[in-house]
Formats: structure tokens, C-alpha cells, sequence
């Protein structure tokens, strides 16, 4: 499987997002325990003042990946304004082989 950083940028619904996010965490846990979803957490706002997170995903291929993430609770409430996957190579860390 192929490693890849997956960046969220949210919109600026913050309490639509808060109301969401007990069930996204409870995806994103689903996805940790079947070996999918390495890591993941909020970023701070970028300088643009963007909310955003970033989550570390296992998968086949970038759209692997995508179709990993299209039944986030916060995609499918439209909270993600921008999602941008791209392979992640680790230098070090527990994820090298």
C-alpha cells in the first residue's frame, strides 16, 4: 500500500462542524482500527485564517484513497471546502519499513 497526506480545508460553518464532528471522529476511528487511517488531527488556521487537518492514509491509489474519505461525516455534510491527497514518502518514523 501506498502512504499518502491527505489536507482538509474546512469552511467556515465552525459550529455545523462542531455539531459533525462526534460522528467524524467515530469514522475516522473505524478507518484507524482497519489499518486505513494512520494518523490524523486538526491543523492550526493557515495564514488565511483556514481551518484545516491533516490525515495520513493507507491505500491502493490516490482515488483509494478519495472513495476512503467520501463518507467522512464532514464530506457529507459539504464541510470540506478543499481536499488535496498526495503521496507521502517517510523518511523516518513508524511507518518505514
Amino acid at each position: 500500500m501506498t502512504v499518502f497526506a491527505v489536507r482538509y480545508a474546512y469552511d467556515d460553518r465552525s459550529t455545523r462542524r462542531d455539531e459533525v464532528r462526534p460522528d467524524h471522529r467515530i469514522f475516522l476511528a473505524g478507518l484507524h482500527r482497519s489499518g486505513s487511517l494512520l494518523a490524523s488531527g486538526p491543523l492550526s488556521d493557515d495564514d488565511a485564517g483556514i481551518p484545516g487537518a491533516l490525515l495520513i492514509v493507507s491505500a491502493a491509489s490516490p482515488e483509494a484513497a478519495a472513495t476512503l474519505l467520501d463518507d467522512d461525516p464532514f464530506a457529507r455534510a459539504g464541510l470540506i471546502a478543499a481536499r488535496e491527497i498526495r503521496i507521502w514518502t517517510q523518511v523516518y518514523g513508524p511507518w518505514t519499513d
